[in-house]
């Protein structure tokens, strides 16, 4: 069957059979609703009716009630069965309540037409049967399309399971990073931020200093999903490709870039491209290498690595650069805030700045960190880590303020069994 795209009935694309015995009568309907477009095929009798159900489909079928051999309600109670969606339209000169029942009972009538019938009363049911035969139709499709998609669902779900499986099993063979990564993408973002912290454990508390100022950015300005997703994504990874850099290096840029040499600083500048490699995710995620890769660059045009400037800057790596700014800045709380208000219009996108300036006091901001030497202790620090032994155990737990003993202590146990671990404290 061929259904039309509107909602009306295309008539030449239904085929309508009409039993009747008196020849006058199938002329009569065979002539109206050919002029309507409709093909249609008569049959004398019921028999002759039934030979013809079995060769072709028909959406509307017509039959007269009184018929020798076979009335017409039990030729529709095989039609029926030979061809169940078809429309079935009984004419009747006398319509009385046993052959509504019969009708009911034998060969569920769509309509009834009683002789003499008017001849727009015949067209309108002819359509109206029609359409009916249609919505059927598409009901039988729309369900065998469902049963195939719930199937084919099925059979993915049974694959991806065993997918997961395969890689849950490849999972238990890995050492305890790999065991980390699962098949979420924050879970991976997890990976990636312990690993930095490895490297270098400021790397790790800087990034959640810029997420979370970038997560009430976000709120502020009511970004899309999509959108407050790759900035989240960004602010975790936006120092990734810094994994690749000598900590020395890091170190002295942090302290003074100045101090560094021009293939130092060519070095350092190359992070943002390393970490768009390394963030490399496909779509819908794909952007969130190109905001790394821009976080570093300025409004006027003066950052690196492409010297592009004000709206050539992707909308969240300008988000980025201040959320960044503000958590990496040497300075704390308001002089913090002046420094990227002071680079409004310069280094920083106004309108970003603004943003910066409606979230931050939403925001759940860390408190920085820096690595010192066990050589740089001095009483009245707090530990922003604990500090263990080689087995494991606990030294002196995370938000300790130092004193002379606690120092001493670390002292004399690092000439017994030397403190591998980085030594981080509150700024």
């Amino acid at each position: 069957m061929i259904l039309t795209e509107n909602n009306g009935a295309d008539p030449a694309m239904h085929r309508i059979l009409i039993v009747d015995d008196e020849e006058i009568v199938l002329v009569a309907l065979r002539e109206t609703l050919k002029r309507e477009g409709y093909s249609v095929s008569t049959a004398l009798n019921a028999s002759k009716g039934l030979e013809l159900l079995q060769d072709a489909p028909f959406s509307v079928i017509i039959t007269d009630q009184q018929m020798p051999g076979m009335t017409g309600l039990e030729f529709l109670a095989q039609v029926k069965q030979i061809q169940s969606d078809a429309t079935r339209i009984l004419i009747t000169a006398v319509l009385n309540l046993n052959t509504v029942i019969d009708a009911i009972n034998k060969g569920e009538i769509y309509r009834f037409i009683v002789k003499p019938w008017l001849r727009e009363e015949l067209l309108a049911t002819v359509k109206n049967a029609v359409q009916r035969y249609e919505l059927i139709c598409r009901n039988a499709v729309l369900q065998a399309t469902t049963l195939a998609m719930n199937d084919k669902l099925t059979r993915l779900n049974q694959s991806l399971a065993e997918q997961v499986a395969r890689v849950e099993d490849q999972n238990k063979q890995l050492a305890h990073l790999n065991q980390a990564l699962e098949q979420n993408l924050q879970r991976s973002v997890s990976l990636c931020l312990r690993t930095m912290e490895t490297f270098h454990p400021v790397l790790g508390s800087e990034a959640r200093r810029v997420f979370e100022i970038s997560k009430a950015m976000a709120d502020t300005l009511q970004l899309p999903a999509d959108q407050r997703q790759i900035l989240e994504i960004s602010a975790w990874l936006h120092d990734i490709g810094l994994v690749g850099i000598p900590r020395q290096i890091i170190k002295q840029w942090r302290q003074d870039e100045n101090s560094l040499t021009d293939a130092e600083r060519a070095l350092v500048e190359h992070h943002t491209v390393l970490g768009q490699e390394l963030a490399s995710f496909a779509n819908p995620l794909e952007m969130v290498g190109a905001v790394i890769r821009s976080h570093h660059e300025h409004y006027d045009g003066n950052g690196y690595p492409d010297q592009i400037s004000g709206d050539a800057i992707p909308w969240l790596a300008r988000l980025l650069a201040v959320a960044v700014a503000y958590a990496e800045s040497k300075h704390e709380g308001h002089d913090a805030i002046e420094d990227v208000k002071y680079g409004s219009g310069t280094r920083f996108d106004p309108d970003a700045v603004r943003a910066f300036l409606r979230g931050l006091p939403q925001a759940t901001v860390p408190r920085k960190e820096r690595e010192v030497l066990l050589s740089e202790l001095k009483p009245g620090m707090v530990l922003a880590k604990g500090i263990y032994t080689a087995n494991g155990l606990l030294l002196i737990p995370e938000g300790q303020k130092l004193s002379a003993p606690f120092i001493d202590k670390l002292i004399n146990h690092n000439r017994i069994s030397p403190i591998s671990q980085s030594l981080l404290v509150y700024c």
